[in-house]
């Protein structure tokens, strides 16, 4: 009989057993820390600062230090492991939402809603990927060449997060025609700027427009019933159950992730430029792995296949808040600091540009297209497309605590218009870096997507005659 070695739970086994709880258990420590932060300086407060980037700020600082003494407390690779599983886990949960809306939408909207998100990430790539062109032919007879592909990540980190920068940058490092070393902490550096952007410029657009007396902060509806979160419609199974009602709603995240996994691995397999695509999207298939179970429970229950509602919106609420959070704690830690001292240059640039460019393109289509709650439209779709939906969420519930406006049910209803417009960026990521001939005609490609997206958005400005009478795109409060 062969004699199986035994171990033990000891320091001796410390990478086996202890390390990766070592590790979370620092995000959860420094997450709850940059809360204190966040609640002891009321400057923070009023700027919006997200805890989870206080805290990875804080993380990131007290690991520097510790370099300084030859110890170790943060383990990058593990850190941007999390960062990569948390940004699908948190969109596989979102997924699984069932999709109600409490307001009358207008399709047109919807689909503007989608075309704006997807302009913005189309004017993000065009202009990023621009700019590091235009560096790079200046700097590649000098001593530091700056890699022509670093700006293509801008979209992702500023309209993704930390999660697909990180992929993306990692995606680049290792392809040898991008001369790119950024090692994820490039990408990680503009999501954490990103962020920062999301919070202060908001802040200071609601304080400057309230000061014009352009903007209001709308009152809740008194006659709105306070619902019953974790049970809503009291068709759900009961949280005495033999298995916790929130164990259900982990178990359905992770078969989406499963199924997402599957077919990632069958992508792999199919062909070199398949495989390219299949491991840097885990967050798009676990996307659709959660619209797939969501479609066949939906249709379960309408045969009677199914008696109770096994999903709960409130509970995957919960689970992408947490995931988002340690992702964005995670990905900050993750930062080395020696990565980006040559890469100071293009991601100043990036950031000041890049915010810039936001901030003019969605202003000026928030007037366009949203008329009537143009602000509020402004705060979710800017703080989306630079830090996360939970920043527009914040921003926007600053004068809209109540939800009084469509923005939200547009923000959930534009899901699936916003995928199929981004989806080319996503698809030519692989495409530009292969060489600096396909990054200008990827280039290329993005403005004219950004420009057609852009004309749909105006149409009724640019074709006068066509759409003459009563704008069809005006909201008016009703209460």
């Amino acid at each position: 009989m062969d004699h199986v070695s035994s171990w033990d739970f000891t320091l001796a086994n410390y990478d086996a057993v202890w390390g990766f709880m070592v590790q979370l258990g620092l995000l959860l420590l420094f997450l709850m820390l940059g809360n204190i932060l966040r609640r002891m300086i009321p400057l923070f407060r009023k700027c919006l600062i997200p805890s989870a980037l206080l805290g990875g700020g804080l993380l990131l600082a007290v690991d520097v230090i510790c370099k300084q003494f030859d110890f170790t407390l943060v383990d990058n690779r593990l850190m941007q492991v999390i960062t990569y599983h948390c940004l699908a886990i948190g969109f596989a949960a979102m997924s699984l939402k069932t999709e109600k809306s409490t307001h009358k939408t207008n399709r047109s909207q919807v689909v503007e809603f989608g075309a704006l998100q997807g302009g913005s990430y189309m004017l993000q790539a065009f202009v990023g990927l621009g700019i590091t062109l235009i560096l790079f032919f200046l700097t590649q007879h000098g001593e530091k060449v700056v890699s022509y592909i670093c700006g293509l990540i801008l979209p992702l980190a500023f309209g993704q997060g930390p999660g697909n920068a990180l992929s993306w940058d990692i995606n680049f490092t290792n392809t040898p025609a991008t001369q790119f070393a950024g090692n994820g902490s490039f990408g990680l550096s503009l999501a954490s700027i990103g962020f920062v952007v999301a919070s202060i410029f908001g802040v200071l657009y609601i304080n400057i427009h309230k000061k014009r007396g352009n903007l209001y902060v709308r009152k809740s509806n008194p006659s709105q019933e306070i619902v019953d979160q974790t049970n809503p419609s009291g068709a759900e199974i009961p949280d005495n159950e033999s298995v916790d009602k929130f164990t259900i709603q982990v178990g359905f995240v992770a078969l989406a992730y499963a199924l997402s996994f599957g077919l990632m691995f069958l992508l792999g397999k199919l062909s070199a430029f398949t495989n390219s695509i299949a491991w840097g999207f885990n967050f798009l298939w676990a996307s659709l792995a959660a619209m797939l179970i969501r479609f066949v429970v939906k249709h379960l229950r309408r045969g009677n296949l199914m008696h109770r509602e096994y999903i709960n919106n409130y509970q995957m609420d919960r689970i992408s808040g947490f995931s988002f959070d340690l992702m964005i704690v995670a990905g900050v830690a993750a930062i080395e600091i020696n990565d980006i001292k040559n890469y100071i240059l293009p991601i100043v640039i990036l950031s000041l540009v890049g915010t810039l460019i936001t901030y003019i393109y969605i202003r000026m289509v928030a007037k366009e297209c949203f008329k009537g709650f143009e602000h509020e439209f402004f705060l979710m779709c800017f703080g989306t497309m630079t830090g996360t939906a939970s920043n527009g969420m914040i921003l926007m519930k600053e004068i809209d605590p109540g939800l009084r406006t469509p923005t939200s049910s547009l923000y959930i209803l534009s899901n699936f218009p916003a995928m199929v417009m981004i989806a080319p960026l996503l698809f030519l990521l692989s495409f530009a870096s292969q060489s600096v001939t396909n990054a200008v005609i990827a280039c290329a490609i993005f403005f004219v997507l950004w420009l057609a997206y852009t004309v749909y958005m105006f149409r009724r400005r640019i074709f006068k005659k066509k759409y003459q009478g009563k704008p069809e795109n005006i909201w008016k409060d009703e209460a």
